[in-house]
């Protein structure tokens, strides 16, 4: 076959794929416009947290409270692909880190975290790993991070939980959250179905 009539085909071909690419997004683009706004009973509140940082055009959120007793609290939560972990009812998990420090000190306790939903108006979050930082500045290499949360004593994790629990981090607040950081991401991925399609549009 000619150069020339193998380049013709080829970029039909390109032509044919672009437009079904174009097809399929405005029909996912209608159908995200067309969806009902996300609905949800479940009950949340900032409590005595202050909006840190919420940007539009980025994943997390950080929030920040000052306690009664002089100690920071800075939490910092971000969706995370889809995994059922367990007891939970959803494929939406959410990470979230706190970190507490406490008044002249530069050492900070630091828990990561994941938020999980547990029924159609219930959150609650779990300590995957928690840390003693000497400095608020990043350990070096060599910094012993402590053993793994789950083979600590189980008394000592509930402790850890409820000592967090007491710190603002309640049902309440992994509600607000988990209803926050789904809204913001289905927002994002709406306005990214958008630029595509118009990324697309200009090709042809």
């Amino acid at each position: 076959m000619p150069r020339r009539a193998t380049q013709i085909l080829q970029n039909g071909r390109k032509v044919l794929e672009d437009l079904d690419l174009l097809k399929v997004l405005q029909s996912e683009i209608k159908h995200e416009l067309s969806s009902p706004p996300l609905q949800d009973n479940r009950r949340g509140s900032l409590g005595d947290f202050s909006v840190d940082w919420d940007s539009s055009d980025s994943q997390d959120v950080v929030l920040r409270r000052k306690c009664e007793t002089g100690e920071q609290v800075v939490v910092s939560a971000l969706s995370r692909p889809s995994c059922f972990a367990e007891g939970s009812t959803s494929p939406w998990e959410f990470l979230m880190k706190v970190f507490v420090k406490k008044p002249g000190l530069n050492s900070v306790l630091q828990f990561d975290c994941g938020i999980y939903e547990i029924g159609p108006s219930r959150s609650v979050f779990d300590i995957h790993n928690a840390y003693y930082l000497q400095s608020t500045t990043c350990p070096g290499p060599s910094a012993y991070g402590g053993p793994y949360f789950s083979d600590l004593d189980p008394h000592l994790r509930i402790a850890l939980k409820e000592y967090l629990v007491a710190k603002g981090i309640s049902e309440s607040l992994t509600n607000f959250l988990f209803l926050h950081l789904r809204k913001k991401e289905q927002g994002q991925y709406g306005n990214w179905l958008q630029k595509l399609e118009l990324f697309v549009a200009k090709e042809e």
